[in-house]
């Protein structure tokens, strides 16, 4: 691998930057391509399907062959919310691959004897998120039906490139959850983005059934999927 190459892809890592590094099998050239620079390279589509799906491998097109070898951050489910919906959903995240977090300004709540194996930020969301701020590769999860809480999460999740976000409630809940994010100034694009009741519509209803319908929504919009109920071709 070329030097430049080897810098390259290890500067995006560090600033958790996705793309692809496309090798031709023909004369063995190589260019890192991150995700920003997709739409302006000849196999930018080919590019950006390899990334979504997170899966590296050969192609050809026009005679050539390539391998692509992708290059994404983990994944983050941060879950703003100590509550029994968390404590069964990280697990399942993090069979899934994704890396969970629990952020919950309430101790009693947010404790590693609920949450074993997960890290637990007993702080305020806009607190803990100033260490790790949201990128692309987020997913941000609010599930305490407190908006003394939630919101704050709420405000950096829609500033940012969140792959995913997603918030309990009901549509009344969410309706008053629209009016105070209205009168912060997002307009209705931004607003658009939550997902909201949470989770696919699989008929949940204990903490374990909700987690699982979470779960699923955060996969789909992960690798862009629509579902087979939006009649839209994968």
């Amino acid at each position: 691998m070329r030097l430049d190459v080897l810098k390259a892809m290890n500067a995006a890592r560090r600033e958790r930057r996705a793309g692809v590094m496309v090798t031709r099998f023909d004369d063995g050239s190589q260019r890192f391509v991150e995700a920003s620079g997709f739409a302006a390279d000849p196999l930018g589509e080919r590019l950006d399907q390899a990334l979504r799906m997170g899966k590296s491998g050969a192609l050809a097109l026009d005679g050539v062959e390539y391998f692509l070898t992708v290059q994404a951050p983990p994944p983050r489910l941060v879950l703003i919310g100590a509550v029994h919906i968390s404590q069964a959903l990280a697990p399942m995240a993090r069979i899934a691959g994704l890396d969970p977090t629990v952020i919950d300004p309430r101790t009693a709540f947010a404790t590693p004897e609920r949450f074993p194996d997960t890290p637990v930020v007993a702080e305020w969301p806009d607190e803990a998120l100033a260490t790790a701020p949201p990128d692309r590769y987020t997913a941000i999860c609010l599930l305490t039906h407190d908006p003394k809480i939630d919101d704050p999460a709420l405000v950096l999740a829609l500033r940012a490139d969140c792959f995913y976000i997603g918030a309990l409630g009901s549509k009344k809940t969410h309706a008053k959850r629209i009016e105070r994010m209205r009168a912060l100034g997002f307009d209705d694009e931004a607003l658009a983005r939550i997902h909201a009741p949470i989770g696919l519509d699989i008929g949940a209803v204990s903490p374990a059934e909700i987690a699982v319908s979470i779960i699923g929504e955060v996969v789909a919009s992960l690798r862009r999927k629509p579902l087979r109920t939006e009649g839209r071709a994968p």
